[in-house]
C-alpha cells in the first residue's frame, strides 16, 4: 500500500508552460485553479528542476501564504519586509508566491519584484479574481496564465494504476465516482473518509474563495445554487431558472454563480450557433471541476448518473487539451461540444452507450445536420465499436482519454 503514496504525478503539460516562461522576467507566470488540484505540487516540481539544473538554493524563494509560518501575514507590507531580507538585487532570483490572494495588496509586491529586482516571478491563486483589475492595473498585461485542472484520467492512472484487483474499466469507474483531486486515493481510503476529504475541500472553497472574497454572508444560499448546478450538470440552464428554483433574486443568483465560477468549482459552456457563427445568450451549460465533489454533494448513489459524469469528464478533457469549448446549436439540433483550437474545429457527441439503434440515430442526427467537413466524433462507454457512417467516428471514451501525448 505504501507504494501508492510514493507515486507522484509529473504534470508535464503544465511544467512545459512554466519552462517556456523561465527567465522571462518581464512576464509574471500565474497558475490558477481550484484548491487541491495540484498547484503547490507543480511549483515544487518546477523548483526541483531549477535546483537540478544548478541554480543555488539561495536564488529560489518559496512563500506559501497558507503554511503555518506565514498564516498570520495579511498585508503586502509584511511581505515586502520578507522580500527585502531574502533577495539579493545582484542575483537572478526565482520567486514563488503560493496562494497569494490571501495578502491584501499582493499585486504591489509583484510589481515591486518586477521593477526593483532581477526576479523571475511565479504566483498561484485559487480564485479568478486574481486576474481581475488588481493585477491588470499593476502589470498592464505583463503576465501569462497557466490554467490548472485536477488530474486527467491518464495522470490519474499514474498514482492509481491498473492492477489484478482493479481493471482499466474499474479505474475509470473510480475516476467518475471519486473524482480527480490528487490526494483522493480510492485504494487507500474508505468511501466515508474520501467523503470527508471532499467535503472539507468543498467547504473551504465556499468559505475562503467564494464567501470571504466577495463578502457573501449567505453561505446556505450559495450552497443551494451550487447544489442546483451540480444536479444539472450537462443540462441547459440559465440564471432565471435558477432564481425560480432557489427563490433568490435574479441579481443574487448571477452574483453567486459568478463567484462559484471564479472559485473554479464550475466551468460554463456557452451556446454557439454553428450556422450563424455567433454566440447565443441564455441557456448555457455548467460543468463541475471535479466529479467527486459533485457526487459527494448529491450523494454517491444519486450523483452517479454515468452519462452526465462522462460528459463532464469529456468537457474538462477538451479544456485540458487547449480547446475553446461551446455547446453547438444547428437549427433545432444540439451538438454536445464544438471544440476549436488554433483555427481547427471538432464536433463531439457524448453518450453512455449507442448500442441501441435509436440512440445511435439520435446522436448522429445532430452531427449529420452540420454540413462542413470538420472531424465529428461520438464518444461512449461501449467497447464494441459502431460505424455511424458519413465520416463520423465512434470511439470508446476511455481510449479517447488515453490517446495522444502530453498537453
Amino acid at each position: 500500500m505504501m507504494e501508492i503514496f510514493d507515486r507522484e504525478v509529473i504534470r508535464e503539460g503544465y511544467l512545459r508552460q512554466l519552462r517556456e516562461g523561465k527567465d522571462d522576467t518581464g512576464t509574471i507566470k500565474v497558475v490558477t485553479g481550484m484548491r487541491r488540484c495540484g498547484k503547490s505540487t507543480l511549483l515544487r516540481q518546477f523548483m526541483g528542476e531549477l535546483a537540478t539544473s544548478g541554480i543555488d538554493g539561495d536564488r529560489i524563494l518559496y512563500l506559501n501564504f497558507e503554511s503555518e509560518g506565514l498564516q498570520d501575514l495579511s498585508d503586502y507590507r509584511e511581505v515586502t519586509d520578507i522580500l527585502r531580507r531574502s533577495l539579493d538585487k545582484k542575483k537572478r532570483t526565482y520567486v514563488f508566491l503560493d496562494e497569494v490572494q490571501r495578502i491584501a495588496g499582493w499585486e504591489k509586491n509583484v510589481n515591486a519584484l518586477a521593477a526593483d529586482y532581477d526576479a523571475d516571478v511565479y504566483v498561484t491563486g485559487s480564485n479568478a479574481y486574481l486576474l481581475s483589475s488588481e493585477l491588470a492595473t499593476y502589470l498592464s498585461g505583463r503576465y501569462v496564465e497557466v490554467r490548472m485542472l485536477p488530474l486527467s484520467f491518464k495522470e490519474y492512472l499514474v498514482i492509481n494504476p491498473v492492477s489484478n484487483e482493479k481493471s482499466l474499466d474499474k479505474r475509470f469507474e473510480d475516476y467518475l465516482m471519486y473524482g480527480a483531486i490528487p490526494l483522493i486515493r480510492p485504494d487507500a481510503n474508505s468511501p466515508e473518509y474520501i467523503r470527508g476529504l471532499l467535503e472539507g475541500i468543498y467547504n473551504t472553497v465556499l468559505v475562503k474563495d467564494v464567501a470571504a472574497r466577495t463578502n457573501i454572508r449567505d453561505i446556505e444560499g450559495v450552497k443551494r445554487i451550487s447544489r442546483y448546478l451540480l444536479s444539472n450538470v450537462g443540462n441547459l440552464t440559465n440564471t432565471l431558472s435558477i432564481s425560480k428554483a432557489s427563490r433568490l433574486s435574479h441579481a443574487t443568483v448571477k452574483s453567486y454563480v459568478g463567484s462559484l465560477e471564479n472559485a473554479y468549482l464550475f466551468y460554463r459552456a456557452d451556446r454557439f450557433d454553428v450556422k450563424g457563427k455567433r454566440m447565443l445568450e441564455g441557456n448555457e451549460k455548467y460543468y463541475a471541476s471535479d466529479t467527486g465533489i459533485r457526487n459527494m454533494m448529491l450523494g454517491w448513489s444519486h450523483g452517479m448518473d454515468v452519462g452526465r459524469l462522462v460528459e463532464n469528464v469529456v468537457y474538462l478533457e477538451l479544456i485540458r487539451r487547449g480547446y475553446q469549448v461551446v455547446v453547438g446549436c444547428y437549427k433545432d439540433w444540439e451538438i454536445d461540444f464544438t471544440a476549436s483550437r488554433m483555427g481547427d474545429v471538432e464536433y463531439y457527441q457524448v453518450a453512455q452507450s449507442i448500442m441501441d439503434p435509436s440512440t445511435a440515430e439520435r446522436e448522429m442526427r445532430s452531427l449529420d445536420a452540420v454540413g462542413d467537413n470538420y472531424p465529428k466524433t461520438i464518444l461512449s462507454m461501449d467497447r464494441v465499436k459502431v460505424d455511424p457512417g458519413k465520416g463520423v467516428r465512434h470511439v470508446n471514451v476511455i481510449d479517447w482519454l488515453l490517446e495522444g501525448g502530453q498537453y
